[in-house]
């Protein structure tokens, strides 16, 4: 018998891409295909044969188009900005959605530089006017760095490399950002200030923010003219970030020396009003524009797709939680305890979900716990909506109005790890707790009766008063039946009060075996439970 053949995972290339990226992913295993320059009705038909999609800034991932995409599983952004996805609409269809917001910090924060030097000595004016014959040396009068205030809005990766370079310079620097501790602005050497000092004291205003509701004109009428009269601005992040009409009334009164683009509203920026002002320098968007960036993201994308889809690694996700491969694989038996109780919970569930807590102990508590519950609330809503995955669990949860909560138990245990699982209906409450034994998942207690039992493929999950005979009724039961019992696990709450029993069976049950349990006496509940067979 020859072995069934396991077909590789398949990208898609389709902007304008460094070869870098096709040796990464040919190397690692995964088959490509790049194909820039297609039209809408050309990508719609090929990108149902492909589990990733690699992109620059021209391919734009809608909805429309990830309707065509059954098997995508991993949009890939080469680059930061994810303004040509629909961020939403992926998460909605389990796609998670990667940038690579290092690959190009370097290039942005040097480009960012070369602005605020063009403009503070008005160079590609004065390059214009000299090759155009002029020598017009006393018009182009400049202003000194040194000694000056930037106030950098955003102290991220790119904000901070400019910090430093700026200290090079001998500027000042001061910065606004809501994520920015007290610890990290000392380390960078920056002064920590709210935004409207920051725009009241900075003799140059540089942005390093992505676009969100938050930021969308940030630089509004009201900021610029909170700035310094004579203040320099400049950004190289994103389009939308600054009022650009508010911005040409500033520009054009003489409240503002200059302006510094490298990103517009509209793009491409073939016309603009700001254009026409003496005091506006502009590129086309080149901030990440380097052969060496370039190279850089090309790589890594290429990296982290493969990474995802060959071993469950997720880096730089915009729309899931980062978990490296050395943590995929040290979260493997972790995942399954989650993965079978989650849904153990799930499929003994029929009312509608209230809350859902998942509480951590031992061992457990030292792990990246966010994507195992994920993997607890993909693994209950599996069993009540039709397509659930981890990227687009929780959002899931929350439009069926679930309240997840994640906690942690510091106190001692018996076992290594633990994990609980606990839900809230209208009508009643549920939990189960689990371990790994020897790094196999193993149920320790069900509705807070203690019963520890490994979970196979085939089980029942039965209900009982605690009376004489009811076990071996069981017993005989499944023996006249022919169903063969593996293993069996008892557990009570009380002598004579509630117990239970799970069984491990060879195959699946019908119905009418099912019924015929459930009418035995002192039986209360039989429910056949499904688990993915343990690797």
């Amino acid at each position: 018998m020859t072995k069934s053949k396991i077909s590789k995972p398949r990208v898609l290339i389709s902007d304008s891409m460094s070869s870098q990226a096709v040796t990464i992913f040919q190397e690692r295993g995964v088959e490509v295909v790049q194909s820039s320059k297609l039209s809408d009705a050309e990508l719609f038909d090929m990108i149902g044969d492909f589990d990733g999609l690699a992109l620059r800034s021209s391919t734009r991932v809608t909805e429309e188009l990830l309707q065509h995409a059954e098997r995508l599983k991993v949009v890939g952004r080469a680059g930061i900005g994810v303004d040509n996805v629909d961020v939403p609409a992926c998460t909605r269809r389990g796609v998670v959605v990667m940038n690579t917001p290092l690959g190009n910090a370097i290039t942005t924060a040097e480009h960012a530089m070369a602005m605020m030097l063009s403009l503070a000595r008005d160079i590609p004016q004065a390059t214009s006017s000299t090759r155009a014959g002029k020598w017009e040396k006393s018009r182009f009068m400049g202003v000194e760095l040194t000694g000056k205030m930037l106030g950098l809005i955003g102290a991220g990766n790119i904000g901070s490399i400019v910090a430093g370079k700026a200290l090079g310079y001998g500027l000042k620097v001061q910065a606004y950002d809501p994520f920015l501790t007290d610890e990290r602005a000392a380390k960078l050497g920056v002064r920590k200030v709210d935004l409207d000092t920051l725009l009241g004291s900075s003799d140059i205003i540089s942005l390093h923010v992505p676009k969100t509701p938050e930021t969308s004109n940030i630089i509004s009428a009201s900021a610029l003219n909170k700035m310094k009269a004579g203040s320099m601005l400049i950004n190289c992040a994103r389009g939308g970030l600054v009022d650009e009409l508010a911005l040409l009334a500033a520009l054009k009164s003489g409240h503002l020396r200059g302006a510094a683009l490298d990103v517009f509203d509209v793009e491409p920026a073939r016309e603009n009003p700001l254009f026409e002002l003496d005091n506006v320098i502009c590129t086309p968007h080149l901030g990440a524009s380097t052969i060496e960036a370039q190279e850089k993201v090309a790589i890594q994308i290429a990296e982290q797709i493969s990474d995802f889809l060959l071993t469950g690694a997720v880096n730089n996700a915009i729309n899931a939680p980062s978990i490296s491969a050395e943590e995929a694989r040290l979260l493997g038996p972790y995942l399954q305890l989650a993965q079978c109780l989650g849904s153990f919970v799930g499929q003994l569930t029929h009312d509608p979900i209230k809350a859902l807590t998942v509480t951590y102990g031992g061992e457990a508590n030292d792990l990246n716990v966010s994507p195992l519950t994920i993997q607890v609330v993909q693994s209950i809503l599996e069993h009540h909506s039709s397509y659930v995955n981890s990227v687009n669990a929780r959002e899931v949860a929350r439009d069926r109005n679930i309240n997840v909560i994640e906690a942690h138990n510091e106190g001692r245990d018996e076992y290594p790890c633990r994990i609980t699982v606990a839900v809230e209906t209208e009508s009643k409450q549920r939990s189960i707790c689990g371990t790994l034994i020897q790094n196999r998942p193993r149920v320790i207690d069900v509705r807070v009766i203690p019963l520890e039992s490994k979970l196979g493929e085939h089980m029942l999950y039965i209900t009982n008063n605690d009376k004489p005979g009811v076990i071996g009724a069981i017993g005989s039961s499944t023996a006249e039946r022919g169903i063969n019992i593996a293993n069996m696990h008892l557990g009570r709450d009380t002598q004579a009060g509630n117990a239970m029993v799970l069984l491990e069976v060879d195959e699946k049950l019908e119905n009418d075996d099912l019924e015929h349990l459930r009418s035995l006496p002192n039986i209360t509940n039989v429910q056949y439970l499904h688990f993915p067979a343990m690797q």
